[in-house]
């Protein structure tokens, strides 16, 4: 793993914006105006979804996929330009946060400025014709990082954009050269020594038909050695499974408390229930305690927790890719919870703890972060049902840190309303 990530990246929130659809303008400057807001949600770090221009050709939609880029190096006119860039992102590091833009380097849309002037650097299909190994990507073209000017104009470009921003969310990481992002990530910390690193690591059965297709595509634990957070695919596909009726909580409770032991010391997991590229959370969760108590669940898992703006409205549409499609922002607003689990996700004990999560009868998450001779324990009644659930901690009165409410355990019992619960105590068979 990258030796020098901080595991306190475990106690930050991210916050994703889609800039075409976070505001009616559709520019920096409607993100820019939703700042404060954004800050007040707890968040530290803004990750901005792709700010390229898009290609024409082969384009999907009437706008286009913003991960069609036409120039990595310029910036979407219909966003702004240049300097309204920069202006939003000193104004993100004026409201104390940080900001980290896509960099998509898999692929360009087949009219871009590499396509046109740097020809010989595409992947070429049995026809010679430039083309993707996925396949149903119709709007890009693969790039073929078997030539070495490529990794060097590549990254190039990665130095300059660190002068602005504090870091990138990589595109399918798991399809470009690990000793790529191995020597990208050593000369981008020669100006930005502190620069975060994302990637988008891939759910299994897309790396075993990536590998089957004769493609590369490394694993989460291989990409760790180049970057500070992977995706949670290793697990989300265990979480959809469950709310499909296609496994049990214990299952998944158990693929989680594996990640513990299958990943360097200082992994750090991007926790999330949606993203641009998934059902919203609202949409798939709709009763309200229910989603309640697995947004709890987000914040208290081990790693940096995930919000997609709109989320903390409980948008159940997700915006489209292709289309003008603005966040509907008219949803029930559940900005206080997520302020609140923000708070408690600064505790010291998510960040340096023996983690660990099991199903109890009743359908409650019982997880439990362990830290010197002290515990944080969190109950999750994942239906929003009220629950009878044996601790393991001392009995007495505790404050569950979520809402500041008494709790109380007597003879190891925690009764639930339904709702999540999180307190800290003495460390389980240390009393």
């Amino acid at each position: 793993m990258a030796g020098d990530t901080p595991t306190a990246y475990r106690n930050q929130v991210m916050y994703a914006v889609f800039v075409r659809n976070h505001s009616a303008e559709g520019t920096f400057e409607g993100v820019r105006k939703d700042l404060a807001r954004i800050r007040a949600l707890g968040v530290d770090v803004v990750w901005l979804l792709p700010i390229h221009p898009i290609g024409v050709v082969g384009r999907v939609g009437t706008l286009g996929s913003p991960y069609a880029i036409a120039d990595y190096r310029g910036i979407n006119p219909a966003y702004g330009t240049r300097t309204n860039f920069v202006a939003l992102v000193d104004a993100i590091h004026d409201a104390g946060m940080r900001v980290i833009i896509d960099v998509v380097y898999n692929h360009t849309s087949p009219d871009s400025w590499l396509a046109a002037h740097r020809p010989e650097w595409f992947h070429r299909c049995a026809d010679g014709t430039m083309g993707n190994k996925v396949g149903e990507w119709a709007d890009v073209v693969d790039l073929d990082y078997g030539r070495a000017e490529l990794w060097d104009y590549q990254i190039e470009t990665l130095v300059e954009w660190a002068r602005v921003v504090d870091g990138f969310r990589c595109d399918v990481a798991a399809l470009v050269p690990l000793e790529f992002w191995v020597r990208a990530r050593a000369a981008v910390a020669a100006v930005r020594p502190d620069c975060l690193w994302l990637a988008e690591s891939v759910e299994a059965i897309f790396t075993a038909e990536n590998r089957d297709r004769g493609m590369t595509s490394l694993s989460d634990g291989e990409l760790y050695q180049a970057f500070d957070v992977t995706y949670e695919y290793d697990v989300f596909e265990w979480w959809r499974a469950y709310l499909e009726g296609r496994c049990t909580l214990a299952e998944y409770a158990g693929r989680v408390s594996a990640q513990d032991t299958a990943y360097p010391a200082n992994y750090i997991k991007l926790r999330f229930l949606e993203n641009h590229d998934t059902w919203r959370a609202a949409y798939l969760l709709p009763e309200p305690r229910a989603r309640e108590n697995w947004t709890a669940f987000s914040y208290f898992q081990k790693g940096m927790t995930l919000v997609y703006a709109g989320q903390e409205r409980n948008a159940r549409h997700l915006p489209s890719l292709f289309e003008p499609d603005p966040v509907d922002w008219t949803g029930e607003d559940s900005s206080d919870l997520y302020a609140r689990l923000a708070r408690v996700k600064k505790h010291p004990g998510l960040r340096d703890s023996r983690y660990d999560v099991a199903a109890l009868p009743g359908e409650v998450l019982y997880a439990r972060h362990r830290f010197g001779d002290r515990q944080l324990t969190g109950v999750f009644s994942v239906r929003g049902e009220a629950a009878v659930v044996p601790t393991g901690i001392p009995d007495g009165m505790y404050t569950n840190l979520i809402d500041d409410q008494p709790v109380e355990v007597r003879r190891g019992l925690l009764v639930t309303p339904g709702t999540p619960v999180i307190v800290e105590s003495v460390r389980e068979g240390s009393a």
